[in-house]
């Protein structure tokens, strides 16, 4: 019979709380998460730190794991399956967070709610993200730090998974710390910009899901039309907030207004 753990702080979990980085670049990460409140944590046992690297799972010799975007436009986009291979590889996926400038806005509520789970996993995503097939069944929802652009999703996902730890039993010294603790909002006025339409790369069918046929079409007015209607539509029900300021034709505005009425009944 396994001995428990010694010295295990009163009111922490039996299970260390596991965090998962799906992650190009897990050197970045684990210096952080060894130091500080977090990794105290971690040395206490509260916390189990895991990291699946994707481009272990890429393809061919030089282990690729990016692609051009189908319709053009800038940038690379990492390829579905060595991101879901690196997602099937972990034990305890527990909820999968993509890290992204199109997810939800992060606030203290959601650091209590992933708390109060046994696991997470963040999705780290790098050059223009990820296929957007891989959210139908690897991504249980996106999260966003705030309304600008990273190079990656790591840094996100550190900020994230330090808000998680502080909250979790037997972490902070003072458990009454986190009751008291302050959070103010932003007064900044939001930018009014539209978030960015979803991505695709090969192979035009995965796993079942294919590519939307417009941007398989090479009619660039037409893959124009489809993204900016995407976008809005997003925006519309994602962060609806943004659509004040945007700049809409009245037959945008009046769909827009139906997709954010639809999203809040």
């Amino acid at each position: 019979m396994t001995p428990d753990a010694p010295d295990a702080p009163e009111g922490a979990r039996r299970d260390p709380y596991i965090i998962n980085f799906v992650t190009l670049f897990p050197e970045v990460i684990a210096p952080y998460m060894a130091a500080g409140v977090v990794g105290r944590a971690a040395e206490r046992g509260l916390l189990s730190v895991r990291y699946s690297n994707i481009r272990d799972y890429g393809v061919g010799g030089y282990r690729v794991v990016d692609d051009l975007p189908f319709g053009g436009g800038a940038g690379m986009l990492l390829k579905a399956e060595p991101v879901a291979q690196a997602i099937d590889a972990l034990a305890a996926p527990g909820r999968r967070v993509l890290l992204t400038p199109n997810g939800r806005p992060f606030t203290q509520t959601d650091a209590a709610r992933l708390a109060a789970l046994p696991a997470v996993t963040f999705i780290c995503g790098r050059y223009e993200g990820i296929d957007a097939r891989l959210l139908f069944d690897y991504v249980d929802e996106p999260l966003s730090v705030g309304d600008y652009v990273l190079s990656g999703g790591e840094l996100p996902a550190m900020t994230i998974a330090d808000a998680v730890t502080r909250l979790l039993p037997g972490v902070l010294n003072n458990a009454e710390s986190v009751i008291h603790e302050s959070h103010s909002t932003s007064a900044t006025a939001e930018s009014g910009a539209l978030l960015e339409h979803p991505h695709y790369t090969r192979p035009a069918v995965w796993r079942g899901y294919a590519v939307p046929d417009v941007l398989l079409s090479g009619h660039h007015a037409r893959v124009e039309a489809w993204r900016r209607a995407e976008s809005i539509k997003i925006t519309a029900r994602v962060r609806p907030e943004l659509l004040q300021n945007a700049h809409l034709t009245p037959t945008e505005r009046a769909e827009a207004e139906r997709l954010a009425a639809e999203e809040r009944s």
